[in-house]
């Protein structure tokens, strides 16, 4: 039976192989990688440099408060950049806006979003500003961010190889945390006390692999240390592991137990009754890095603040994708569609 579109969320595997990736456009021999399933990077090559190229919804959440939501936004859209081991450096932007929104509301938004930008060292060139009719947050337009490099710096999900530790941060839903808790901050104060509250509420801005993945690279990359990096976007740490392990052609070897968490994380997925291993995680970076440099990430990234830890290996593709928990270990399985959308929508129709 054919693939069918999912009900929400990003496409699946085979309908992008059946329909997007045999048509792509004119053929260039400066592409180095292009589209592919769980390779968030395009990247070209524009004389001695490379250019690591990505694109993303613009994600706008008033109800987040203005500055929560233009800094999620930004920092959605930089994260897929620096996981090449790249820094952010350029973004061209369209703003397809609802025609509810103010002038008031559209500076300070965009103030917000300069301010980010600025912060994170990206100029931005180019962009499309208009408001519309049928255009709705949270989706509010598209950007695409440039990172700029040398040649032999950059990696993607591709480069994972047999042998490498497999590297997680901050652990499992923290975009479902972090939004669950700006969104619905009645319900969990009441549940779990305002201290909690408070603390699953400052999870939001955790939400970006920035800083993470240009901490980890500065080990090295490739055969000196970092192989790849992905964040767990769509689908959490399964997703993203799975597709590492799938772009790079390699079987892998996870300990759950030995994965970082946060309590209020575990207990707001429970409470929304979703996977926090399956659900939605951006600002968890998932790295695969050459065992003699593994520690030296973890030793890094705590002194950035950021938590982490092993959990496993890469392993020939033969041996499959596995992941043990309290000594039984079980294929993974991608979990195709990611849980917190649809536990969203329920929560916030119970709101009205």
């Amino acid at each position: 039976m054919p693939e069918e579109l999912p009900d929400i969320g990003k496409i699946s595997p085979e309908i992008f192989q059946e329909f997007i990736y045999p048509r792509l456009g004119a053929k260039n021999k400066n592409i180095l990688v292009g589209p592919q399933n769980g390779v968030d990077v395009g990247i070209v090559e524009i004389g001695d440099k490379v250019a690591a190229i990505t694109c993303d919804p613009v994600f706008i959440v008033p109800e987040y408060g203005w500055e929560r939501a233009a800094w999620f936004a930004i920092n959605i859209l930089a994260s897929d950049a620096a996981c090449s081991g790249l820094k952010p450096t350029f973004m061209a932007i369209d703003l397809n806006l609802p025609m509810e929104i103010t002038k008031s509301q559209l500076e300070l938004m965009w103030d917000e979003m300069h301010k980010e930008c600025e912060n994170l060292g990206i100029s931005v060139i180019s962009g499309h500003t208009a408001r519309y009719e049928g255009c709705h947050y949270p989706m509010v337009g598209g950007a695409t961010v440039i990172s700029v490099g040398d040649k032999d710096k950059y990696i993607t999900p591709t480069m994972a190889k047999v042998g490498d530790h497999i590297i997680v941060t901050k652990g499992p839903a923290i975009e479902a945390t972090g939004i669950f808790a700006t969104a619905f901050p009645q319900v969990l104060e009441k549940e779990f006390g305002s201290d909690f509250l408070k603390k699953a509420q400052d999870i939001f801005w955790d939400m970006s692999v920035v800083k993470d993945a240009l901490t980890a690279v500065k080990v090295g990359v490739r055969e000196d240390g970092v192989t790849a990096m992905h964040d767990a976007t769509e689908c959490g740490i399964w997703g993203g592991l799975y597709e590492i392990a799938q772009a790079s052609k390699v079987g892998m070897k996870i300990e759950k137990d030995k994965i970082v968490v946060k309590e209020e994380a575990i207990k707001i997925c429970n409470y929304f009754g979703i996977d926090p291993y399956a659900s939605i995680s951006e600002g968890t970076l998932l790295l695969t890095c050459c065992p003699n440099k593994s520690n030296e990430v973890i030793n890094l990234l705590k002194k950035e603040g950021i938590n982490s830890s092993i959990v496993g290996v890469v392993v020939e593709e033969k041996e499959g994708i596995k992941v043990s928990e309290n000594g039984e270990e079980k294929e993974l399985i991608h979990p195709r569609v990611d849980p917190f959308w649809a536990a969203f929508y329920k929560a916030l129709g119970e709101k009205k």
